[in-house]
């Protein structure tokens, strides 16, 4: 968020309402909360209803522990998948149906390493193989936004799922 922020000239800024910090581009809206991850849908839900957007005109971007690192995804709608922000995300707009960007960070069982807990694992910074291809998905990414804005998704996620070798 604070690399698409850049890119747009739209600096985030504290918005104590929103519990998050909040930048604005024309009349797109970005926020970064500031909540616990797992209380994420109060922040959203309360920008989304403030400036009365659907929920099928939210792009969330967050982890994903079921793709590999480096991976981003594109989809609209579906279940959580164990993922307590996306629950709570969908809990309080009442409705699953917003877009996910999904940035695949790995699962501790396909790891090299010992076994680790999956909160272990997602807390902790990426090893630097790792942090290259996260780097990889989130340039992607960036790639892509042209194409979210004008709401081409279709062309979005074919940028986005375009095997890239590391």
């Amino acid at each position: 968020m604070d690399e698409l922020a850049r890119k747009l000239g739209a600096p985030l800024a504290p918005e104590s309402r929103f519990a998050g910090d909040v930048g604005k581009a024309g009349a797109l809206r970005l926020l970064k909360p500031s909540t616990y991850m797992n209380e994420s849908g109060r922040s959203v839900a309360a920008l989304a209803h403030f400036f009365d957007i659907a929920p099928e005109e939210i792009v969330i971007v967050h982890d994903e522990l079921d793709l590999r690192a480096g991976e981003a995804k594109m989809k609209l709608g579906g279940g959580v998948a164990g993922h307590n922000g996306l629950r709570d995300i969908k809990d309080a707009l009442g409705s699953a149906d917003f877009w996910r960007l999904r940035l695949g960070i790995g699962h501790p069982r396909d790891s090299e390493l010992p076994q680790q807990d999956v909160v272990d694992y997602v807390l902790k910074p990426p090893h630097a193989d790792e942090r290259k291809l996260l780097d990889s998905a989130m340039t992607r990414s960036l790639a892509a936004w042209p194409d979210i804005a004008r709401g081409d998704m279709e062309r979005a996620m074919m940028t986005l799922h375009t095997k890239v070798s590391p």
